[in-house]
């Protein structure tokens, strides 16, 4: 599989999306690139099937017969090995219909802003102060304590100072790192199995003192209130961190980015109302868990290919998403990519609420005072999980100009 021709001449925002793609792992963005080649479906040597099909995407996701994600492959498999046996029966057993039965009320829209709102508010005024004064203010910085002081919440650490949000953050990150390399193989070394086990027990040290205690409007006792178990709530939190550390710093960010490189924070600032499809748009285009990988369970025909048990399948949801082009306010509804950021089916991912909650705060932040606001320093990550930025220096602008465009769009 290749990339895109070099000859096709690419605008800003995508340009700078390939760079953060590039410097967080060469070989997921020439997978996700040259996967473009992969629809319906295709196999490529080492890795199995792999398809960049939203469609197919969707068969996969929602089979949970003919596809598991506790086998060689799947993420399930990848953190059973830390987090111990009980994974394979609450992640795709008869124990994960229950739990995500009692866990559904966890995040809703109301309760992820209420959450938003608690471990966030204070924060977001001082950026938002800072951006009204014309400071230049550290996006990708700022996402990385949001999401650190929204881990403290969750796992009933309080939200501390900032220090303590990125010490927070950096620890998820090093859990996260774990997965680094799994791509082909998702059996992992003892030293890697070992390394998470002591971040693991590190991060949820104060989970089971909060789960007895917390009040019903924080996570932990929201869990306890539902009957969800000490060890449930644990893996849960654990697992959260995993899902919702980088992924979310990332989307804002370069949310935030997007927003700039397209010339779209223009029709955003005239149009208020536009920001839940700013959140969409930016989740859509960034995709933040850009492959999902699934073991085959039993033979199984996809696209005309017969699927035998035992292998495994790549969903590129990154090219999938992406395909129908890049960020746009105006771009009409996507029945097939439908939340397809957050994967499908019944493992459709339990913090979508929250992530989109997230995202909102931020924006609303970014928008405040109605001005636009430029970047005037960006540093892509290296050697991420996710790709993002390791920093991303924005200041509001003094005025209303439009900038000319940056050229065509995808």
């Amino acid at each position: 599989m290749v990339g895109d021709p070099a000859h096709v001449l690419l605008d800003s925002a995508t340009r700078h999306e390939r760079v953060l793609l590039r410097a967080a792992r060469p070989a997921l963005a020439a997978l996700l690139l040259g996967g473009r080649l992969a629809v319906p479906i295709r196999r490529v040597p080492r890795l199995g099937w792999v398809s960049a099909d939203p469609l197919v995407a969707r068969q996969v996701l929602g089979d949970h017969r003919s596809f598991t994600l506790v086998a060689e492959g799947g993420v399930g498999h990848l953190w059973a090995q830390v987090l111990g046996d009980w994974v394979y029966d609450l992640f795709d057993g008869p124990g994960h219909h229950d739990l995500r039965t009692r866990a559904r009320d966890l995040f809703t829209e109301a309760t992820a802003a209420e959450l938003v709102r608690g471990a966030w508010d204070a924060r977001l005024a001082t950026a938002r102060a800072a951006l009204a004064a014309g400071d230049p203010v550290d996006v990708a910085g700022l996402a990385r304590v949001l999401v650190g002081r929204m881990l403290g919440s969750l796992l009933g650490l309080g939200t501390g100072t900032d220090e303590d949000a990125r010490s927070l953050f950096a620890t998820g990150e090093r859990l996260a790192a774990i997965a680094l390399g799994s791509a082909a193989d998702t059996t992992l070394g003892p030293a890697s199995v070992a390394e998470a086990k002591r971040i693991v027990d590190e991060l949820t040290a104060g989970v089971p003192a909060a789960w007895r205690t917390a009040g019903p409007e924080s996570l932990l006792g929201r869990c306890r209130e539902l009957g969800l178990g000490l060890r449930e709530t644990t893996g849960l939190s654990a697992l959260l961190m995993v899902a919702g550390t980088e992924t979310a710093a990332s989307a804002m960010a370069r949310t935030v980015a997007l927003l700039h490189d397209t010339g779209e924070q223009h029709r955003l600032l005239a149009e208020p109302a536009l920001l839940p499809v700013a959140v969409r748009e930016g989740l859509r285009v960034t995709t933040p868990a850009p492959v999902i990988g699934r073991s085959v369970r039993r033979d199984v025909t996809v696209a005309g290919r017969r699927l035998r048990a035992g292998e495994r399948i790549m969903l590129l949801t990154w090219t999938a998403n992406t395909a129908p082009g890049g960020f746009d306010l105006a771009r009409p509804y996507l029945p097939a990519n439908r939340q397809l950021w957050f994967g499908a089916g019944r493992h459709l991912c339990l913090g979508a609420a929250l992530a989109r909650a997230e995202l909102g705060a931020l924006l609303r932040t970014m928008t405040a005072a109605g001005r636009p606001w430029r970047v005037e320093r960006r540093i892509p990550q290296r050697r991420a999980l996710i790709p993002t930025y390791r920093e991303l220096v924005v200041r509001q602008a003094d005025d209303q100009h439009r900038p000319a465009p940056v050229g065509p769009r995808p």
